[in-house]
């Protein structure tokens, strides 16, 4: 029962996530909680498993991933979860800011969001990055809720084109409240909470929550909303009110659909984006190195009339081996595709 810790922290806690995405994490968690275990494979179908990335850092766009569940220091959820500490992804932003040889910052993004600790000052780095770098946040496929908060503080937001189960956007947030109540009771269990303090453990799972303590619950939730609008706003040059009306209020996009609504500037693929952003003097192929720590930021840049990356950077944007790189070809169809579909919307 060594999970169940972890499954009440999930009821306890407040969530900017896709809820089709909680309901995956609860699921895993209360399996193992109740004493199951999945295999490793079996994890990583449900919710998801990080690329790996490396640290190379002679080039000119780094390359950051923000995948799986987004936590506080992520502790025992890492594991299961295959997620990303809000806390790490805000430290690679600094440092990639602050490194004079990287004039470019992608964040390569696969999240349906997360909790609340640690979203301010994540996307706080990556608005504050924006005096430095260049910074372009990749929908790839997900970036939805938590991801969507840190992501919208990119000077631009692009989507692959496949981004077509309503994965973007999903502005809002909830909490899951458990009450075991009914069911301890059908059971012949009876808890007895013994407090000093009247609001002392009014959240536990063994009692009906009371209409105050709901309402409570529901105030953090506003409040933690109201950041999140604020921050989308403030990134994406829109005032509150105009979040909540055009961003849907809690719905998530299709990459059609929210580049019409405006979440998202452009549809493209991660290889056009490189493309666009790092190949414009690259001539030749795309040259793949070794790479194998998924925490750390990875690297893609022009270096001697081509462009470098380590191989998870080709597994990024879904080549193997080598391909070729017209950057000139690639910039002018981009233009015309998105100039299309903007047509088409």
């Amino acid at each position: 029962m060594k999970y169940q810790h972890v499954l009440s922290y999930v009821a306890r806690t407040l969530w900017a996530m896709d809820e089709s995405k909680l309901d995956d994490l609860v699921s895993v968690l209360a399996f193992r909680a109740a004493g199951s275990v999945f295999t490793a494979e079996e994890i990583r179908a449900r919710i998801g498993d990080p690329q790996p990335a490396t640290s190379s850092t002679n080039g000119a766009v780094a390359i950051i991933p923000l995948r799986g569940v987004i936590a506080h220091r992520m502790g025992s959820m890492d594991e299961s979860s295959g997620g990303m500490s809000a806390e790490r992804f805000t430290g690679m932003i600094r440092q990639a800011a602050a490194d004079a040889s990287i004039g470019t910052i992608v964040i390569d993004c696969d999240s349906g969001g997360g909790t609340i600790p640690g979203l301010i000052e994540a996307s706080d780095a990556v608005f504050e990055a924006r005096d430095q770098k260049r910074v372009v946040a990749v929908a790839n496929a997900w970036m939805a809720s938590a991801a969507y908060w840190v992501c919208s503080q990119a000077h631009e937001i692009v989507a692959i084109p496949s981004a077509l189960d309503r994965c973007i956007g999903s502005l809002g947030v909830f909490m899951v409240h458990l009450d075991l109540s009914e069911k301890l009771a059908k059971e012949g269990i009876k808890a007895r909470i013994i407090r000093a303090g009247e609001h002392k453990a009014e959240g536990n799972l063994y009692e009906a929550p009371s209409d105050e303590f709901l309402a409570d619950l529901k105030a953090n939730a506003v409040a933690a909303k109201a950041h999140f609008v604020k921050h989308v706003a403030r990134a994406r040059g829109l005032t509150p009110t105009q979040v909540v009306a055009q961003y849907g209020d809690g719905r998530a996009f299709s990459a059609p659909e929210a580049l019409k609504a405006g979440l998202i500037d452009r549809i493209g693929t991660m290889d056009d984006t490189l493309g666009r952003l790092a190949g414009r003097t690259a001539r030749g192929r795309l040259k793949a190195e070794e790479g194998t720590d998924y925490r750390l930021p990875h690297v893609y840049a022009p270096i001697d009339g081509h462009c470098a990356c380590d191989r998870s950077a080709l597994d990024a944007i879904h080549r193997a081996g080598e391909i070729e790189l017209p950057p000139a070809a690639i910039n002018a169809a981009l233009d015309d595709e998105v100039r299309r579909r903007r047509r088409l919307l």
